[in-house]
């Protein structure tokens, strides 16, 4: 009989130390066609929540070497050391996400990372011969879609540091750590949240 059959593994997940620099990930990217539906289906199938469901944002990215304005809406969840992100387009702009589409069917996307220093970890993948497709910049911080897709089958998400970014992706990790099961799917308003075709709830 093994010895050690009883003894648990040292670290959580065989979580191990991260690689030096930014090569840290900390979200999947699933592009789907029906943002609520979706999130209500990793709810019930995986246990994952709640999701929380953005307002439909209006994002303004360059795609094909041209500014275009997408309308894009996500639902956010934390699984572990992962969030994951559903991303919906609500318009027909030709887009790294609407090339992506599935018709119907949740489609892996992009993994993210955030970076201290942008400029160079877009530098760091061109050298590699891998290229920056879309960028966005809210204002406060800037997103670059760099295509590995050829080689790693998606994209890759490369996230400027912004302290209001990273206490978002805090407070909606919080939540989540300490869910009840009870609506698995929120959508966010001003003053806290309602569920799919249900009343408003603080």
């Amino acid at each position: 009989m093994n010895a050690d059959a009883g003894t648990p593994p040292a670290h959580r997940l065989f979580e191990q130390p991260w690689p030096d620099g930014d090569f840290r990930f900390f979200q999947l990217g699933h592009v789907v066609d029906d943002v609520l539906a979706a999130a209500s289906r990793w709810a019930s199938t995986f246990g994952i929540g709640p999701f929380h469901v953005l307002p439909v944002l209006e994002q303004q990215a360059t795609y094909g070497d041209e500014m275009r304005s997408l309308q894009i809406q996500v639902a956010v969840a934390q699984a572990g050391p992962l969030q994951i992100e559903l991303i919906q387009q609500h318009c027909s702009t030709p887009s790294i996400f609407r090339e992506w589409s599935n018709n119907g069917t949740s489609a892996f996307h992009q993994i993210a990372t955030v970076t201290d220093h942008y400029d160079e970890k877009k530098a760091h993948f061109e050298t590699l011969g891998y290229h920056v497709v879309a960028e966005s910049d809210a204002g406060e911080f800037r997103v670059a879609y760099v295509d590995t897709s050829v080689d790693f089958g998606f994209y890759t998400e490369v996230v400027e540091n912004h302290l209001g970014f990273l206490t978002r992706l805090q407070a909606i990790s919080d939540t989540c750590a300490s869910w009840n099961g009870i609506d698995p799917v929120r959508i966010m308003t001003r003053d806290g949240y309602r569920v799919p075709d249900g009343p408003k709830v603080r």
